[in-house]
């Protein structure tokens, strides 16, 4: 994914994402003639069909089959031939997003015109990048993309080359960001069931990369991309970090012992049970029934890696990045309580008038709440929540062991089921208030976003 460019203080071209109500958003109502300067010289590189094999995660993935109705019976993959370009929805210093449709809109549903059959094509110069020194960016970005198969991050459908341009096809989300529909709420923070919900799906979500090895180092709400069913996405991940990582299962510190009863294996009583069992024993050697106790966790969180790059963006940036150390996985998990914070209350905790104050309170200055006492339990228990993910010792923050698995058990997701997620539903369904909507909130530089930025 791509943001549009902002300037960060630096001069460096930063990455930004588009604020639907803002009028800085220059992308939203441009022709096609906006991309008229992209000049693809065939020979094309076409991808390969190999590279189609995506896994859907929707049953009804009409961008999926459209795709698929695209390369049926083709010895090669897609071209740039085969798209149309809409409109430019996003540029920023490593490349370019365009809303796009199949030249001939292949079964999506008989041609009809909706965002079931949209997608986001995301082009990168891979010249401007080499002069830049950024091309490790793209390169991970689109090494991440084909690691994902999770319903809360992106699906890659398609990936091609023409000229010294790289182009990918990714999903495309027509409901904005949760920066700019936390806008749209009132007095411009979401209630804390909607915040719950949200943070909920982000959970998951990093709990997926985190599995992978993946470090997100972006976590912010203008990277949360809301679908047309109003679930949840994560965008842009040409900071993240990829790591080594060994999913486990873990015992929980109240864990009984091995020996006892409940972990040994389990023994049919004397009977027509138990001759049954010995059969089954003598056909199916390797077979073994047991118990599964209930305080096993399920542990997959990358705690070797460690960076010493300088990236993130300033309001969300852990006190181990702010102050020019090395980090690890614990970044993410206090960018997770900071997402939190402004969700809940809209705005981020430590925010100042300059980058550079706004680093030295993320070192130095406490976590404080905008009213003394919490309005109810669940506030209560979200205040609590966000001081463990807010600790500034990234050795004891929440989080930083166990990963999610820390985090899931704490009681502001009491009565939650995470493996039902997707069954909830959310907050808000652009699907149904805007469904004819055609602007793409991908990315853009709406006032007061906030900036990221990498510095090596």
């Amino acid at each position: 994914m791509l943001n549009c460019g902002r300037r960060d203080s630096d001069g460096d071209t930063s990455l930004e994402t588009a604020n639907s109500g803002s009028s800085h958003s220059s992308m939203s109502s441009e022709s096609c003639s906006s991309f008229s300067r992209i000049s693809f010289d065939l020979p094309t590189c076409r991808s390969s069909p190999e590279n189609l094999t995506i896994k859907p995660h929707r049953s009804s993935d009409f961008a999926y089959s459209a795709i698929r109705s695209a390369t049926f019976g083709r010895k090669s993959g897609l071209s740039f031939r085969d798209f149309r370009l809409l409109r430019r929805i996003g540029s920023g210093d490593i490349g370019t997003v365009y809303l796009c449709r199949l030249s001939n809109d292949h079964g999506c549903d008989g041609g009809r015109v909706d965002d079931r059959c949209s997608y986001a094509m995301k082009v990168v110069d891979k010249e401007v990048l080499a002069v830049k020194k950024k091309v490790h960016r793209a390169e991970m970005e689109r090494k991440i993309l084909k690691m994902l198969d999770h319903p809360f991050l992106p699906t890659l459908y398609a990936e091609f080359e023409a000229s010294h341009f790289s182009c990918i096809v990714m999903e495309y989300c027509c409901g904005g960001d949760l920066h700019s529909l936390r806008h749209r709420q009132p007095r411009k923070r979401f209630s804390l069931y909607s915040a719950r919900f949200y943070a909920a799906e982000v959970l998951v979500a990093l709990e997926y990369l985190h599995m992978l090895g993946i470090i997100y180092r972006d976590l912010k709400p203008e990277n949360v991309l809301v679908r047309s069913d109003g679930h949840i996405m994560l965008s842009d991940f040409d900071l993240s970090l990829c790591s080594d990582a060994i999913p486990a299962v873990e015992s929980s510190a109240s864990s009984p012992d091995p020996a006892s009863p409940s972990n040994l294996t389990y023994n049919r009583p004397h009977g027509t049970a138990s001759r049954f069992s010995r059969l089954r024993n003598r056909l199916f050697p390797s077979k073994k029934v047991q118990n599964v106790t209930p305080n096993r966790l399920f542990v997959a969180e990358p705690v070797a890696a460690k960076s010493s790059s300088f990236v993130g963006t300033h309001e969300y940036v852990s006190p181990e990045v702010a102050s020019g150390g090395s980090h690890g996985n614990a970044v993410d998990w206090w960018s997770l309580g900071i997402f939190m914070y402004e969700l809940i209350y809209g705005g981020t905790p430590f925010a100042a008038a300059s980058n550079e104050m706004t680093l030295r309170n993320i070192v130095k200055k406490p976590l404080t709440f905008p009213t003394h006492a919490p309005s109810s339990a669940l506030e209560s228990h979200a205040r609590d929540l966000i001081s463990g993910l807010l600790n500034k010792d990234p050795n004891i923050r929440l989080g930083s062991k166990r990963g999610s698995a820390e985090v899931k058990t704490h009681p502001f997701f009491k009565g939650l089921n995470f493996a039902l997620i997707r069954m909830v539903t959310p907050p808000e369904i652009p699907g149904l208030s805007l469904k004819k909507q055609t602007t793409s909130f991908y990315h853009g530089n709406g006032k007061g976003q906030s900036t990221a930025f990498d510095y090596f």
